[in-house]
């Protein structure tokens, strides 16, 4: 089906007719079970939400908000797993979130609220201190699009979070894990704890894969020794980096930024 940003396809599995993949241009992008919203299929969902479990208790519902909504896969599982969760998804293609309110019992608003717009723009539109998690699922084929990976959208969540609020980064990345390893410099930049978190094959820069990196200013969510646990005890076991092992992750990766504007010279002046 014809969208703003190419095309969308559901694929239904034969052997398991409640579960659904969408395609957007080809590329499987979410995998939702419609008879039960708690199952994730993707790995790095799996990983994210080992993760999201360790959210410490708060004194009212969960506030999330979703960079890259697709068929909102993680916000389903969100709405399921923490009761009165509100939560915002932000996609950039209008047709699409329109698409996925048809195609999915998703939930209503005020529980999830989609929005259709850039992701970075849409972020900049949220009120302070106003969320419990960010999540950063954004892509343009394999790659998330440059102006979101940058030292200056961290500054952005960290103005958008509660103190010790956590935020969620989906890196696909290919070896030597360049782009991960950067991207994990530049969240150290504003939050004082960040994790890793993937296949060994893909740590060990074996293979194309995604990364998982969490971030947050609170001590003990990504020290809590059953994270590593149970991250070991997916379906397709994941490893976590966390201190030490994480700064020799990152090595000598230098932070993202934006890139400096082009100075166009005046006429008659030599630069």
């Amino acid at each position: 089906m014809p969208i703003a940003t190419g095309t969308a396809e559901l694929v239904r599995s034969p052997d398991d007719p409640d579960a659904v993949t969408l395609l957007v241009n080809g590329v499987p992008s979410s995998h939702l079970d419609l008879a039960d919203p708690s199952r994730l299929e993707f790995e790095y969902m799996q990983q994210m939400a080992a993760v999201l479990d360790r959210l410490p208790a708060g004194t009212g519902p969960v506030r999330a908000v979703h960079l890259g909504a697709a068929g909102c896969a993680l916000a389903r599982w969100v709405d399921a797993r923490f009761p009165g969760a509100r939560q915002v998804a932000v996609d950039l293609d209008p047709v699409l979130v329109a698409l996925v309110r048809d195609w999915f019992d998703l939930p209503r608003s005020p529980a999830l609220r989609l929005r259709a717009g850039d992701a970075r723009a849409e972020l900049a539109t949220l009120p302070a201190a106003g969320a419990d998690v960010v999540v950063r699922d954004v892509f343009a084929g394999d790659r998330t699009p440059a102006h979101l990976t940058t030292q200056e959208v961290v500054q952005e969540v960290v103005r958008v979070l509660r103190p010790g609020g956590l935020y969620l980064v989906n890196c696909a990345d290919r070896p030597p894990l360049t782009l991960a390893r950067a991207e994990a410099a530049t969240l150290a930049t504003g939050f004082r704890h960040v994790a890793a978190v993937a296949e060994p094959a893909v740590l060990r820069g074996r293979r194309y894969g995604n990364v998982v990196l969490a971030a947050t200013d609170d001590p003990e969510l990504l020290a809590d020794p059953g994270l590593a646990r149970e991250l070991r005890s997916l379906p397709v076991p994941a490893r976590l980096l966390h201190g030490d092992e994480l700064l020799a992750f990152t090595g000598r990766a230098a932070p993202l930024r934006d890139a400096a504007p082009e100075v166009e010279p005046e006429p008659g002046v030599d630069l």
